[in-house]
C-alpha cells in the first residue's frame, strides 16, 4: 500500500479531533492563541512578562476575555492589557479564518508526528508573528508535548465502539542520518454518541510486523470495547491482529482499498 491509496491521515486528524474530541484542540487553539499574544504583548513592552529590564517602555495592566469561534469549539481568549495604549492582535482580527486554519493544523501536526521548536516558528511566522524568543518557543513545544501525550494516553471511555476503521500511512523520517519509511498506524471509532474519534495512533517499522498487534492491545487496554465491525486494508498485518486482539469482532475490507 503506498501513501497515496491509505487514508488522508493529517487532513483526517484534522477533522476528526475537530469534531469529535474537542477539550483537547481546543485547549491547543488556547494555549497557541495565549503564547502568541504574549509574545506580541512582550515585544510592544520591550521586555518578557515579569522581566526586570531596564529597556523596558511598557508593562501589562491584566487581560480581558474574548470569545473565538472555531471548528474546535468557543476558545476563552485572554487578551493582554497593557498600562499605556492598547493591543489587539491584528492576525487574529484581519486573518481570521486563516489564524484557525493555521491552529487547527497545528494541532493536527503535533498530535501526528509531535511538536518542535522549528515548528512552533513556522506556525508564527504564517500568522504574521516574528516577536517569539527561543524561551516562549521551547515552552509552547513542552506545554503541547504534554497535551499530546494525553491525549495518545487518554481512557477510552465514550465506548462502546461499535464500529472501528484502521489504516497505516506511510511516512518518511529521518534516523541517524538516514532516511526511512515507517508507518503511522491509526484507528478512527464510532463512539457511543455516534460521532467519529480518534483512538489512537502509533508508529511500526513494517506493516505486516508486530507492530499492529501491540497497537491493538494498547487501545484495549485503554478501554476499547464493544467493537462490532473492524475495517481495514486486506494486509496479513492488521487483519490477523483484528482476528488476535478482538475476536468477537468481524472484518470488513475497506472499498477504498
Amino acid at each position: 500500500m503506498t501513501a497515496t491509496d491509505s487514508l488522508p491521515l493529517h487532513a483526517l486528524a484534522e477533522d476528526n479531533l475537530a469534531a469529535a474530541s474537542p477539550d483537547l484542540p481546543r485547549a491547543m487553539v488556547r494555549t497557541f492563541t495565549d503564547a502568541l499574544m504574549s509574545a506580541e504583548a512582550d515585544a510592544m513592552c520591550n521586555a518578557e512578562y515579569g522581566q526586570v529590564s531596564e529597556e523596558r517602555v511598557n508593562h501589562r495592566d491584566g487581560y480581558r476575555p474574548r470569545e473565538w469561534n472555531t471548528r474546535a469549539g468557543t476558545v476563552e481568549l485572554a487578551i493582554p492589557k497593557l498600562r499605556q495604549g492598547s493591543y489587539f492582535p491584528a492576525w487574529l482580527l484581519e486573518r481570521r479564518r486563516r489564524a484557525e486554519q493555521a491552529l487547527i493544523s497545528v494541532v493536527a501536526a503535533a498530535y501526528l508526528l509531535g511538536v518542535s521548536t522549528r515548528r512552533v516558528e513556522k506556525l508564527a511566522q504564517s500568522l504574521g508573528v516574528t516577536q517569539l524568543s527561543k524561551s516562549q518557543v521551547s515552552a509552547m513545544a513542552k506545554h503541547l508535548d504534554e497535551q499530546v501525550a494525553a491525549f495518545r494516553n487518554r481512557p477510552l471511555g465514550a465506548g462502546p465502539y461499535a464500529f472501528v476503521w484502521v489504516d497505516a500511512l506511510t511516512q518518511k523520517v529521518r534516523e541517524e542520518g538516514r532516511i526511512v519509511n515507517v508507518h503511522a498506524l491509526v484507528a478512527v471509532g464510532v463512539n457511543a454518541d455516534g460521532h467519529r474519534e480518534i483512538l489512537g495512533l502509533d508508529v511500526a517499522t513494517a506493516e505486516d510486523g508486530a507492530g499492529w498487534p501491540a497497537f491493538l492491545r494498547s487501545l484495549t487496554a485503554r478501554g476499547l470495547g464493544g467493537v462490532q465491525l473492524v475495517v481495514s486494508d486486506a494486509h496479513t498485518g492488521p487483519v490477523a491482529a483484528i482476528g488476535a486482539v478482538l475476536p468477537g469482532a468481524s472484518w470488513q475490507r475497506c472499498r477504498t482499498h
